[in-house]
């Protein structure tokens, strides 16, 4: 390795290094934010019946099938 080599980091990364450093709480409220959005506990019940009520979509959707009979 050169003695000259030095460490890239892109701008992006020492945005949000700079960032950390000025707020050193913001990974805790992000995930404070991201539990009030997105981690929700799971219903399997509902799970299952949405699973069991699934309907197979056909293999073209754009071309409607005769009708039988």
């Amino acid at each position: 390795m050169p003695l000259f080599w030095k460490h890239y980091q892109s701008e992006a990364t020492q945005f949000i290094n700079e960032l950390k450093a000025k707020k050193p709480t913001l990974e805790a409220e992000q995930r404070a934010g991201r539990g009030l959005l997105w981690d929700k506990p799971q219903d399997a019940q509902a799970q299952a019946d949405f699973q069991a009520a699934r309907v197979a979509q056909s293999p073209y959707v754009y071309f409607s099938r005769p009708k039988k009979g």
